[in-house]
């Protein structure tokens, strides 16, 4: 298959999911929106097969769709569109940015003129150009993730060495199996982390090479399916498609918000898979070794009081810590974390001294 034979069958696979997401928003907004776009994707699968003409070629006179693009389109009306917007953005399916959840105190489909109920106003859609701006991630995305790996560290190697104290092990073998605890869980953690970030890192760049391809050869079509989706988003007809055509005179500033509006996706959080794995696993396995430090310090009850101890006090601080997220009060969020790691460390130390027992 030729590079323009598989951009028509894209076009026509998009076309063709489009029309199942409009039935599945039958009675909303967004099924004409969707309607629209599968117009759309028709008539740039019609510019494909103009080009496949005049190099002497023809596209299948029958659009059947693949078995992954079938199976996606069976799932549609039973899981619904927010549950498979990732799936749907990496088969070019546009709009999926309607189905991100909106800020607190915001309403899907407003604009920032109107108010909230009540008379707060809202920072939903913007109603000109100049509202549209290049969003920088959030800080508090990467203290986010370092509290919660740290977390992770404490309550499973806590409960591991419990479990393994409980069994009645000599110091010996509760500090070796504390130390794999941390080694197998960081490096299990890191590697997850990188497969994580480098695929969705994959992800986002072929989507916004796609975008950038998309742009160059049909701007047109491109600002025509940016507009529908700010109609769709509350922004009247004329404005939307003003927008939209202003967007083209700066390139940059156009794929970053074809990125955005049309796939959902945000070009800043393209991240490092070996910045994120680094990151786990220094996060990990500082959790992990606040409740081993006691044994390398003591041994025997003193050591697995001084685990009892630093691992309570540490679980408090990091439920604390979460409530700069929640916007709970740090006292409820540190109690309830504390009350986590006991309910898992109490369990495992209770199967540990059961299968001592029944073992022995």
């Amino acid at each position: 298959m030729n590079a323009m034979h598989a951009s028509w069958v894209e076009e026509k696979r998009s076309a063709w999911l489009y029309r199942i997401v409009s039935d599945v928003e039958s009675g909303t907004p967004r099924q004409v929106l969707f309607l629209e776009l599968a117009q759309a994707a028709e008539h740039q699968a019609g510019l494909w097969a103009a080009e496949m003409a005049k190099a002497s070629l023809s596209p299948p006179e029958v659009y059947r769709p693949d078995a992954r693009t079938r199976l996606v389109g069976w799932l549609l009306p039973r899981l619904g569109v927010a549950a498979l917007k990732g799936v749907l953005a990496a088969m070019k399916v546009r709009g999926m940015s309607l189905y991100n959840a909106p800020p607190s105190g915001r309403s899907p489909g407003r604009s920032d003129a109107s108010p909230e109920p009540g008379g707060t106003p809202s920072h939903g859609m913007p109603t000109s150009l100049d509202r549209i701006d290049r969003h920088q991630t959030a800080g508090s995305g990467n203290l986010r993730a370092a509290v919660f790996g740290v977390n992770d560290g404490l309550i499973s190697n806590a409960s591991l060495i419990l479990g393994v104290a409980g069994a009645g092990a000599a110091p010996a073998a509760i500090l070796l199996s504390g130390v794999a605890g941390l080694l197998a869980g960081a490096f299990s953690m890191a590697a997850g982390e990188y497969v994580s970030v480098r695929s969705q890192r994959e992800f986002y760049e072929y989507q916004i090479a796609l975008e950038r391809e998309e742009l160059d050869q049909y701007p047109q079509e491109e600002a025509a399916e940016l507009a529908l989706i700010y109609q769709a988003k509350g922004v009247g007809a004329a404005e939307a498609r003003r927008m939209a055509d202003a967007l083209l005179l700066d390139p940059d500033r156009a794929l970053d918000t074809l990125a955005r509006e049309e796939l959902g996706l945000n070009p800043d959080e393209l991240g490092s898979p070996w910045g994120a794995a680094i990151s786990s696993f220094l996060a990990f396995s500082l959790g992990a070794f606040i409740p081993l430090l006691p044994y390398l310090l003591f041994s025997g009850a003193t050591a697995f009081g001084g685990t009892l101890l630093s691992t309570g006090i540490s679980l408090f601080g990091v439920g604390a810590a979460i409530s700069l997220f929640t916007g709970k009060q740090a006292w409820v969020g540190g109690l309830r974390m504390l009350g986590i790691g006991a309910a898992a460390g109490g369990a495992t130390w209770l199967i540990g001294r059961v299968l001592s027992v029944t073992l022995s």
